[in-house]
């Protein structure tokens, strides 16, 4: 069975040395130090989780996350690094492939002259499955209809709207549309200047 999340988790943590715990990220208002931190908060910490999607709580999940951003960095990324507890790591590869290919992205884009990168067929095919429960939840706001298309894998329909735009692309560059991140995927847009001028102004996410 294949392992995406453990794989991009540790290229992000690799990544995160590398560039340093006060590194850009695509996340508006958080460097890498910070990233870290909710990352860990998220699988180690089930109070801190709980407030990542449950708005009366987020004050307690921020500060769990602020107190472990204060961690030293080397420990706070190899923390990240050994993953979830182990009553979780069955739970590991449907619950975080997307997440840390998203936040692997994060930096990797944040940064200069970054490409997309060339991923296997099947971790394609497996964002490609998570994208239409995503996209339906985060993109029912954007203020006009919108069509996710990849050759091969298939059409996503969500949002909604008068207007309609299409965006082609790889299954990883549209999940990272649907989470927020269109300004830095690659795809292919049509639509007409008011619904593109639309999409793009439409707050996407959770």
């Amino acid at each position: 069975m294949a392992r995406y999340a453990r794989a991009e988790r540790a290229a992000l943590a690799q990544l995160l040395l590398e560039v340093g715990a006060d590194a850009p990220t695509l996340c508006k208002g958080w460097r890498t130090r910070d990233l870290a931190a909710h990352l860990l908060a998220r699988e180690t910490r089930p109070d801190a989780a709980v407030g990542i999607l449950f708005p009366p709580l987020a004050a307690r999940a921020e500060r769990v996350r602020r107190g472990l951003a204060a961690s030293e960095w080397t420990q706070l990324v190899h923390r990240v690094r050994s993953g979830p507890p182990p009553w979780l790591r069955p739970l590991d590869e449907p619950v975080n492939a997307l997440e840390y290919f998203v936040h692997h992205e994060d930096v990797r884009r944040a940064g200069e002259g970054w490409q997309p990168r060339m991923l296997e067929a099947a971790q394609e095919a497996g964002l490609w499955r998570r994208l239409r429960p995503m996209a339906m939840l985060t993109l029912r706001r954007a203020g006009v209809a919108v069509e996710l298309e990849s050759p091969g894998h298939g059409m996503i329909r969500a949002g909604r709207g008068p207007d309609t735009v299409r965006l082609v692309g790889q299954p990883s560059e549209l999940v990272l549309v649907a989470s927020g991140r269109g300004g830095h995927a690659r795809v292919q847009q049509e639509g007409s200047e008011q619904a593109t001028a639309r999409l793009a102004a439409a707050k996407i996410g959770f």
